[in-house]
């Protein structure tokens, strides 16, 4: 039985977007259902007496190569009272590889089922919380994945094409069929809006399935979210991990024996380890060059020291999204790879709720008229702002200067040249410690002490006038913050939070799908040395991250190195610090090659995104003493294979 689903054409979409109308404001029904009082949606439905199915929607892929198009589990929680008063409600949907092998949000929940197989308990919240206020919560298996047949193509187009055909479903545009799919199952009890939700691998399929500009998409909340998986994967060509694609898959892959194998080693070669370039296998995984394509409104929310999905992923999305015009909000915390819920519950919880209720509800309750950003500060507090990056964020040129030959500084003058050998023993702590002490495979800049606050808000780069004596070497920077501060521990046991003894409840339970969850508090730390931006490059992908350009010995090559966006308010009287070392083996997986690196300092500058003033002039370099080490890990953390969950 063929099936296409119905897409909005190219032309069409920006020509939507030209005329403002992909981006207009969810009306409002008539008539108010039950469930809305004033503004907003309140709990009005019974959740122990929900409607729970689990169907199977037909994917247009058959990526397992079985002759049959993918079937895609999808389980579902609706209210029962909506469909006796005929009230249609839009769905909250999640889509995910983890829902049988690791888990979702900080407890690990996963989905559990009745004696007949019928969805019982869905992981966090949003059930619990949302259908009782007139919203139906769907929780789909990606291709491969749990009870979903199809094969796991970590981030491609049959993990995209399997949620995309839900929302074609929930649309009327698909099918669905019970287990043993002798009986099609219609969606009569849905208005067909759709938000898509989700942390880490969830928030990169909604972004996924976002850029194909699916109808019937309204919204969707990227949390920790991926825009590309060559980024995710690759660091400027840098291997973050080698067989990472295989690794992922096979994590995930739910399918028995070896059903998969076959395609999984086929995604893992295309992946091409042994070059690091992008070519067309990252094209298919990288949405930012479908962004013209997205007329769902986006909620990003990242962590700013998020070292699993590095903040680039993030940035860089949002401004594509920017340049089109796209309806967004965002809120940027001091954790690592952690939930909005588990850092500020009560407030991220009341926003969501205002969201959902603006784009599926079509209630105008100001949600949009609010600041769009709201950035956490070093010491826990909020600051709401109008925009992101900073109102009058600019890049600013800072030169490197020779300083006293050792210690090199960051403006004033910027003549002679330094040299530095890899040292790829050399870990992170040690290399930005001492500053001031000369350190074998590493060359550090020093500003001058800061007269003023100084914003960072935006993406660093490092631009480099070098000779390399081989044909490459890793180029690695770090933007550092020296100066006593309290800060999130944002490299602790739980990634930036401590998780209590207590429980709070967000929602209505069940005997099976409670609604509570222990609480949360942030873990600080105080120390005098915090690493703010990191970046990396292969330095024969300087032209291109298409195709490798050996270097020439003695030849100077101008190169620069992108660091991940950052937002910090680096306090007056602290130093900023630029630290450059070639291999890292604690954040990438790199092909030493013992290089000697040489750098013209004329031809060499730091580029910070910077509003208001810039960094004091600095004729040498401060004495920096790091006597508290930089913010380490409690426990041993893997950055090239983080955790998963």
């Amino acid at each position: 039985m063929s099936w296409y689903p119905r897409v909005l054409s190219l032309t069409a979409c920006a020509a939507l977007v030209a005329a403002g109308l992909a981006v207009a404001a969810p009306a409002r029904a008539a008539t108010s259902p039950p469930y809305v009082q004033g503004s907003q949606t309140v709990p009005t439905y019974s959740y122990a007496d929900a409607i729970r199915e689990s169907v199977w929607v037909q994917s247009p892929l058959d990526s397992d190569h079985d002759g049959q198009p993918d079937r895609i589990a999808v389980d579902l929680v609706r209210p029962r009272e909506a469909v006796a008063q005929h009230v249609r409600v839009p769905v909250i949907m999640d889509a995910s590889p983890y829902y049988a092998c690791c888990g979702r949000g900080n407890e690990g929940e996963i989905k559990e089922y009745d004696a007949n197989g019928v969805i019982s308990k869905e992981p966090l919240y949003y059930d619990n919380y949302f259908v009782p206020r007139g919203y139906a919560f769907v929780a789909v298996d990606l291709s491969g994945t749990n009870r979903s047949t199809g094969c796991e193509d970590v981030g491609g187009p049959a993990e995209v094409a399997s949620a995309k055909a839900v929302i074609d479903w929930l649309n009327g545009r698909g099918r669905a069929y019970n287990a043993d799919g002798s009986r099609a199952v219609a969606t009569s009890w849905t208005n067909g809006k759709v938000g898509m939700i989700g942390k880490s691998w969830d928030g990169t399929i909604a972004n996924g399935v976002a850029a194909t500009g699916v109808a019937g998409l309204n919204t969707i909340v990227p949390i920790s979210a991926i825009s590309s998986w060559y980024d995710y994967m690759r660091f400027g060509g840098v291997l973050r991990s080698p067989g990472y694609v295989d690794y992922l898959a096979n994590l995930v892959n739910g399918r028995t024996g070896d059903t998969c194998q076959p395609e999984m080693a086929a995604a893992q070669a295309a992946s091409d380890d042994s070059t690091g370039n992008f070519n067309q296998f990252w094209a298919q995984r990288d949405f930012r060059l479908d962004a013209r394509n997205v007329h769902a409104s986006v909620f990003v929310v990242h962590g700013i020291n998020d070292q699993n999905v590095t903040t680039n992923q993030f940035g860089t999305w949002w401004n594509e999204l920017a340049a089109r015009g796209v309806p967004r909000k965002i809120w940027l915390h001091q954790g690592s790879h952690v939930d909005p819920f588990d850092m500020r519950r009560s407030d991220w919880v009341d926003e969501l709720h205002q969201w959902f209720d603006y784009w599926l509800q079509g209630l105008h309750n100001g949600v949009m008229g609010e600041p769009q950003a709201s950035v956490e500060r070093a010491d826990g507090t909020w600051v709401d702002q109008p925009t992101w990056p900073a109102l009058g964020a600019h890049p600013v040129s800072v030169p490197l200067g020779n300083g006293d030959g050792t210690t090199g500084t960051l403006g004033g003058g910027h003549t002679g040249t330094r040299a530095f050998t890899d040292d790829p023993a050399l870990s992170e702590a040690q290399a930005v410690a001492s500053p001031n002490t000369a350190v074998n495979g590493r060359l550090a800049f020093l500003s001058a002490p800061l007269t003023h606050d100084v914003r960072i808000s935006g993406a660093p780069s490092v631009t480099l006038r070098v000779q390399v004596d081989k044909p490459t070497t890793e180029l690695s920077a770090r933007l550092v913050d020296y100066g006593t501060q309290r800060r999130v521990n944002y490299l602790g046991r739980e990634e930036g939070i401590t998780t209590l003894s207590t429980e709070s409840c967000w929602g209505e339970s069940t005997p099976a799908d409670d609604a509570c969850y222990f609480d949360t508090v942030q873990d600080f730390v105080t120390s005098d040395t915090f690493i703010t931006a990191r970046g990396w490059l292969d330095a024969a992908h300087y032209r291109s991250l298409t195709r490798v350009t050996p270097l020439q010995p003695g030849r100077w090559y101008t190169i620069t190195v992108p660091l991940d966006d950052y937002d910090a308010l680096v306090p007056s009287g602290h130093v900023l610090g630029l630290v450059l070392t070639q291999s890292d083996n604690e954040y990438t997986t790199p092909t030493p090659t013992g290089a000697t690196v040489k750098v013209d300092l004329s031809g060499s500058r730091l580029t910070l995104p910077i509003a208001g003033s810039g960094l004091p002039h600095a004729t040498s370099a401060p004495t920096v003493r790091t006597t508290t080490p930089a913010i380490t890990p409690k426990v041993r953390i893997d950055n090239r294979r983080p955790r998963f969950q």
